[in-house]
């Protein structure tokens, strides 16, 4: 693993330092140096039991608690890491996890109102209470329409992981609040109209639908499903059409 590492950082290259050979040689010795140099330690060329910590996989430095200069005790933690990859985590209220799935699409809106995709990798299995200032919402929907989701009155919530579609998206972030809307269900080939053209009717809602001339007529609808994250919502009624134009409030 030494040997491997000192390749892949570039102190050493593969026709020089076998990175799958477990053997202390002169060529990892004199690698070591050169990690020793850069990190300004005494360059000895060799490595004491405890000295170095090896990882599986890159990690990346998210906080060091150690205080230059300060004497550090055994077992006492000097930095954390985290995995190199970009991710986000929406707190979920437990009531909405029967509409959450890992593979689910999500769209993730950054904190200057960019939005960018993802999918959801893991569900957690334990609730908590919620960080001060996290975000992330339940599920909400697609543009085909969704179940319509938000938080309910429980301040528990459970982390669903979520991988990014495209990591860099989200600049040199380390950590932000964001809102993620996860799709929860979807439907095809379906009339949507604005949530802001529906009106209240003596039967439930409608919308009104201009004509020709000016002419305009309240046609009862029924509702489907809500699609938070587009403003839009499933509808189906007697007389509408796609293409019809409906009236919104201005804002």
């Amino acid at each position: 693993q030494l040997n491997h590492d000192l390749v892949a950082l570039g102190y050493a290259s593969k026709s020089d330092l076998d990175p799958t050979s477990d053997y202390f040689s002169s060529e990892t010795a004199i690698a070591l140096e050169k990690l020793q140099s850069d990190h300004g330690l005494t360059q000895s060329g060799t490595l004491p039991l405890g000295e170095a910590v090896f990882e599986p996989s890159a990690v990346r430095v998210g906080n060091v608690t150690a205080t230059l200069g300060a004497p550090v005790q055994p077992g006492t933690p000097v930095l954390t890491g985290t995995s190199g990859t970009r991710q986000a985590v929406a707190q979920v209220d437990p009531t909405e996890l029967p509409n959450v799935s890992v593979g689910a699409k999500v769209s993730i809106t950054l904190p200057d109102n960019q939005t960018t995709p993802g999918v959801v990798t893991s569900i957690g299995t334990t609730a908590s209470n919620s960080s001060p200032g996290s975000s992330g919402s339940g599920p909400s929907g697609s543009s085909s329409g969704s179940s319509s989701g938000g938080s309910g009155s429980s301040s528990a919530t459970v982390n669903v992981d979520i991988r990014l579609g495209h990591p860099s998206a989200a600049g040199n972030l380390d950590q932000a609040p964001i809102t993620v809307n996860i799709t929860a269900q979807t439907v095809s080939n379906v009339l949507a109209v604005p949530i802001d053209a529906l009106v209240s009717t003596p039967s439930g809602y409608g919308v009104e639908v201009a004509g020709s001339g000016g002419a305009r007529r309240i046609v009862p609808v029924t509702l489907g499903l809500f699609d938070d994250a587009q403003g839009l919502v499933q509808v189906t009624g007697k007389g509408l059409a796609a293409g019809q134009q409906v009236v919104v409030p201005k804002i």
